[in-house]
């Protein structure tokens, strides 16, 4: 064989030519499938006897060395180097493989920095937040030898019975589109051979199923489908030049989204213009024949996924290996079809530079692995997720000089495993252990020496950080009162005899995240009720009636249907699961030391009756006709899209739109002024709305298109402006057509979807324009200081 390919003067599609011809049909196969890192394993040692057996042909991918062993970063770096030394010497064709990894919070490995669960980053309202997390994980994920990562979630999500809610941006395309491209440009880096891939997933509408139940199918009608939920991927696709993307284990009017040459094929390579890689997401190439019952057996199944344009299968060898090419022999498989796949996943090596450099430097590896100026960055996000729910009497910051006695109660106070989302560690190791055991449908070979592992990075739990926060100067008592999900079991008495002898009472409560059955968010731990489960509702209820002054902090995955709580606990604090400086985070802001800034990406309901409930309703939508309420219960939400309260108070002036009409590829300049009238330093997320006034199909009555985080110190005033395109308010017509239409455009500003302070209005002038080529995804935003106001 020759080895020309390997030339580094040629072009990477004249390396790719050069190595395809080469192929066998076996070879062929094996690139387009991969490995568990455990198959290659020995207990915690990599065995060449299994190598060879594994990679007689070469393989794709390796399955999470780091998120399904218990190496710790340098031995996963080192088993990393073991495999590709030997693909790049043992094997023919010399081929290196791609390792990839899960990252929801962080890379999902022991000793990796933990963030905030996704949702928690997109309640900063902060794409520099998100790229600065892309980029911590880039680092370490490439120190430990891997090379792709399966997020960032892009799915929009409108229904918070579904598990997965934790791990998305929430319910608005335009925000999530904005989380996306922060997080895909920061892990991906400026050029791929320093980077690490990024997988937009669920590719599209996982997170509008049935009942919110995980896998059901998702019924979106087409224009819903292009302007809601494939609007992110869009966005990220060509913005962010997103590598990789992962279909839904799910199906759309009645095609399962891995068999859909619509979504894979016409949409996303034809009209997108995308050139990365398609992976499926774990099993679900099988799933066309086991759960889906579209293909009659695994051969038949390959040729679908095929046809689809799914490139590689995920997690291990299965349909892409004897299955594909008993396919390709009996003609319903083209090689050329094959070849296509072949090319892409090829490709996407040379551009990571594979060939050139497949090893890491393991004596280096620890150095950025959660080192301080890491924490340091968890710590931030941590503290800009944080949501201030409710400040009733200005409870909230604690003074911790005026208090003598703090009754710190519940299930999530002294967890620290419950500080992290479903994708984190701990929660894997803990969910493959159930699946070996339990014969589960994503059982794997997974080798008995495997551990759970309770502790994967240094972490404080609420309690502590509180009672490092007050030192010796307060006296704190801690009882659990009850356990997340035990009912009628529960021993409130210790609770409450702490909570009536303190000042303050500060009760923690929420969710426990994962995939193992005693969890209650996460991935397959959907939710038929949205309130507290088990006795907790009862022990805040039973806290609150002892009298003394409470805080309830939810420490939780999803949005929570609290409407008690909400009217009788005077202050609220959602801090979602954030991760390793969670808790130091929940401490700053309950003593004051931090000022809340985060906003909620997704309404809160009253109660699971209204689901769904999501601020952008058309104006036929959020109320019953014509009474408003419905008979039982407010139609209103128990919280809104945006809301987000601070211990400081800002005001809003001086509403300007520079010009009263604009042409169909014009641009107008919205401005307003913002000015901190209170004595306390804070961070205000100013949010842009905007509404079609009459256009030829029905608009929603809000569309967020423009937000802005502004700093503002006592007294300071601040002219934040938005540049707003005419594309941006382009819709997909009755013909399905995306144009820009004449009209009338309202637009509003406030600090919530429901607190519009400023209302202003511009036309479009012109013909009806078709900008399809030309959309444009983000509004540009300029803020300028005014200085002090003058008292």
């Amino acid at each position: 064989m020759s080895a020309t390919y390997q030339n580094t003067e040629l072009s990477v599609e004249e390396r790719v030519d050069l190595l395809l011809a080469e192929m066998t049909i076996e070879e062929k196969a094996a690139q387009l499938t991969a490995v568990w890192a455990y198959e290659v394993l020995d207990g915690l040692e990599f065995s060449e006897d299994k190598a060879a057996r594994h990679f007689r042909d070469g393989i794709g991918q390796i399955t999470r060395i780091g998120g399904a062993t218990n190496h710790g970063p340098v031995g996963t770096g080192r088993i990393a180097n073991e495999i590709q030394q030997f693909l790049t010497q043992k094997t023919r064709l010399q081929i290196p493989a791609i390792v990839h990894e899960e990252s929801c919070s962080g890379y999902m490995a022991k000793g990796a920095t933990c963030f905030p669960q996704s949702i928690g980053i997109a309640s900063t309202w902060d794409e520099t937040i998100a790229r600065r997390v892309g980029a911590v994980i880039r680092e370490q994920m490439r120190a430990a030898g891997a090379h792709q990562a399966l997020a960032p979630l892009l799915d929009v999500t409108r229904d918070p019975r579904w598990g997965r809610v934790e791990e998305t941006f929430g319910e608005d395309p335009y925000l999530v589109a904005q989380m996306g491209i922060g997080y895909v440009e920061g892990l991906q880096g400026d050029l791929l051979n320093d980077g690490v891939i990024a997988t937009g997933k669920h590719f599209v509408g996982y997170g509008i199923s049935e009942g919110g139940m995980n896998w059901a199918p998702a019924h979106i009608p087409e224009r819903e489908l292009h302007e809601v939920y494939l609007h992110p991927f869009e966005a990220v696709v060509r913005q962010a030049k997103l590598g990789s993307i992962m279909p839904g284990y799910h199906e759309l009017d009645g095609i399962p989204c891995h068999h859909s040459e619509q979504l894979l094929v016409d949409v996303l390579r034809n009209r997108w213009g995308f050139t990365g890689i398609v992976v499926s997401d774990y099993f679900a190439v099988n799933m066309l024949h086991e759960y889906h019952h579209v293909a009659r057996d695994k051969v038949q199944a390959a040729q679908f996924a095929v046809q689809a344009g799914v490139d590689v299968e995920l997690p291990s060898r299965d349909v892409y290996g004897e299955a594909l090419i008993e396919a390709v022999n009996r003609d319903l498989v083209g090689m050329d079809e094959v070849d296509q796949l072949v090319r892409r996943v090829l490709t996407m090596k040379f551009r990571l530079g594979l060939f050139e450099n497949p090893y890491v430097d393991t004596e280096r590896t620890l150095e950025v692995f959660d080192n301080a100026a890491q924490r340091a960055l968890a710590k931030t996000a941590a503290q800009k997720s944080i949501v201030l729910l409710k400040n009733e009497q200005q409870l909230l910051p604690l003074n911790a000089s005026t208090l003598q006695k703090l009754a710190v109660i519940g299930p999530n106070a002294d967890s620290i495993r419950n500080m992290v989302g479903d994708y984190a560690y701990p929660c894997h190791i803990e969910s493959l252990l159930e699946m070996r055991d339990q014969d589960n449908v994503f059982a794997t070979p997974m080798p008995n020496d495997v551990q759970l592992v309770d502790q994967f990075v240094p972490m404080q739990s609420i309690l502590e950080a509180i009672q490092e926060k007050v030192n010796e100067r307060v006296q704190v008592t801690y009882a659990e009162g009850c356990s997340v999900t035990g009912a009628n079991e529960s021993d409130f008495t210790q609770a409450l005899v702490a909570a009536r002898d303190a000042d303050v009472a500060i009760v923690v409560v929420g969710d426990k995240a994962g995939l193992t059955d005693d969890c209650t968010t996460g991935e397959s731990r959907d939710r038929a009720t949205l309130g507290l489960l088990g006795d907790q509702q009862a022990l805040v209820e039973a806290v609150v009636e002892t009298g003394t002054p409470t805080v309830v902090v939810f420490v939780s995955g999803r949005p929570l249907a609290t409407p008690w709580i909400a009217k009788h606990v005077p202050a609220i604090v959602d801090a979602w699961l954030p991760g390793e400086e969670g808790a130091s985070a929940v401490a700053d802001v309950l003593f004051g030391d931090y000022n809340p800034s985060g906003r909620l990406p997704i309404t809160i309901p009253r109660s699971v009756g209204q689901v769904p409930i999501f601020y952008a309703h058309k104006p036929s939508g959020g109320r019953s006709h014509w009474k408003g309420e419905y008979v039982d219960e407010s139609n209103q939400p128990l919280y809104a899209f945006g809301h987000g309260l601070s211990y400081s108070t800002f005001d809003y002036r001086d509403l300007a739109i520079s010009a009263e009409a604009i042409g169909v590829h014009g641009t107008v300049d919205i401005a307003c002024v913002v000015t901190n009238s209170s004595a306390i330093a804070g961070e205000e997320v100013v949010q842009l709305y905007v509404h079609d006034v009459e256009a030829d199909v029905t608009r929603p009555l809000q569309e967020l298109r423009g937000y802005a985080r502004v700093f503002l110190n006592p007294g300071e005033r601040m002219r934040v402006t938005f540049t707003l395109s005419a594309h941006q308010l382009a819709f997909y017509n009755r013909e399905m057509r995306y144009v820009v239409e004449p009209g009338v455009i309202d637009v509003s500003i406030g600090a919530a979807s429901n607190d519009i302070r400023l209302r202003g209005h511009f036309s479009i002038d012109g013909e009806v324009t078709d900008v399809e080529s030309e959309k444009i995804f983000t509004t540009s935003v300029n803020t300028s200081s005014l200085g002090e106001e003058a008292r």
